[in-house]
């Protein structure tokens, strides 16, 4: 699928199961025995031309007129009225996007990033917060942010599963912005601030490793990720690279395309790379239009974490037998969204398409089974190559 960048970005948005802690508020409240005049309501009823939703909204409007006693700011009362009846599709991954929110999600999902450096798994379901990894020298790793440090509050409201999707959105913010979290590490609850900076992102991590073995992690799939891989893995075959690890572990997915351009490197010239379902029925199967330039021993390592475009990108290589997939079962999310800017410069995300691979497997709550299943080692402090069992078996596996 080629991207409109004008309009439209596929993305998908990486999810974990975490359980959260939430707390109650006692709050103190007036049940009223008011009620509008029958007059006022007669006469909302009786405009001419207004659907249920907008005469629900004006009574609500004349009540607040009538016994609010503070300021009304209608701009901010839209938004928010919007983004609420988005969510009440019941789709986690279906929101509305102010203006400034989505300016943000074009800027990351072309690769231009704002905010403390770190990539963050979001589970909409229980509303929790995850940190799965610190950017190098960012301004989190500055703060003392750290892998699988829990954010329970951003700017002191409290992170729930009716506001998760906007925390996220608040703590990425603009540059030169600060904004104050508080992280659950363990037992142990701290807060701090960090001001927000623009971060080159690489999307990419690459070595050599023993026995001529490229290793090539990708973090992302979002914007400039398959140019970065394409550079990367170029490198390593002109110093000699005979087999290639691709590690898409606790990848959890980013813009689509990115993924289908890595995909194209492996592929055989018109091998099928996805097969959308859309609501009408409709299957849109997109197959691969170049050569591929990879021609040596692959192995992917996967784990539950493995999300979205990860999924697609093991799925298509597992069908066509391009690749050994070393790991655990990935996450099994199967459906795409679809990120459109409208005319005032607001946005909708929405679910368009579920996605099969190749051999019209779905994905969705179900996942990519590896061909072999390794775990990691419980109760590991800090993972390296050495103590890495997944990586080691994908050592072992391209050594035959």
């Amino acid at each position: 699928m080629n991207i409109n960048k004008g309009q439209k970005i596929y993305q998908v948005i990486m999810l974990i199961i975490i359980v959260a802690l939430t707390s109650s508020l006692i709050t103190t409240i007036v049940i009223s025995k008011k009620v509008l005049p029958s007059m006022d309501i007669e006469k909302i009823a009786e405009q001419d031309g207004i659907t249920g939703i907008e005469k629900s909204m004006a009574y609500l409007r004349a009540m607040l007129e009538d016994e609010y006693i503070g300021e009304i700011d209608d701009e901010k009362m839209l938004q928010m009225a919007l983004k609420g009846y988005i969510a009440g599709v019941g789709d986690e991954y279906t929101v509305y996007y102010t203006p400034e929110e989505m300016q943000e999600q074009y800027e990351t999902a072309l690769g231009n990033y704002v905010g403390i450096g770190i990539y963050m798994i979001v589970n909409y379901e229980e509303g929790s917060i995850t940190v799965v990894e610190v950017m190098e020298d960012s301004p989190a790793e500055k703060a003392g942010l750290q892998a699988d440090d829990i954010i329970t509050k951003v700017d002191g409201e409290e992170i729930t599963k009716d506001n998760v999707s906007d925390m996220t959105n608040k703590i990425k913010g603009e540059e030169g912005t600060k904004v104050k979290l508080e992280i659950k590490r363990g037992k142990e609850i701290k807060e701090v601030e960090i001001e927000r900076k623009k971060i080159e992102v690489s999307h990419i991590e690459a070595k050599m490793l023993e026995n001529n073995i490229a290793y090539i992690r990708v973090l992302d799939f979002d914007g400039g990720t398959a140019k970065e891989f394409k550079e990367n893995y170029e490198e390593l075959k002109n110093k000699g690279a005979e087999s290639l690890i691709v590690d898409i572990r606790s990848n959890g997915g980013g813009v689509v395309d990115e993924a289908i351009d890595m995909l194209e490197m492996i592929c055989d010239k018109g091998d099928t790379l996805l097969i959308e379902k859309e609501k009408n029925g409709n299957e849109i199967v997109q197959k691969s239009e170049e050569n591929p330039i990879i021609d040596i021993p692959i192995v992917v390592l996967v784990n539950e974490n493995s999300a979205s475009a990860s999924e697609i990108f093991a799925g298509v290589l597992k069908d066509y037998n391009k690749a050994t997939i070393i790991g655990t079962k990935t996450y099994g999310k199967g459906v795409i969204q679809t990120l459109t800017k409208l005319s005032d410069g607001s946005g909708i995300k929405m679910t368009t398409a579920e996605y099969c691979t190749p051999s019209g497997n779905s994905i969705n709550k179900i996942g990519i089974e590896p061909n072999i299943t390794v775990e990691l080692p419980e109760n590991i402090q800090e993972l390296t190559d050495e103590n890495d069992t997944q990586l080691q078996r994908a050592i072992q596996e391209l050594k035959k």
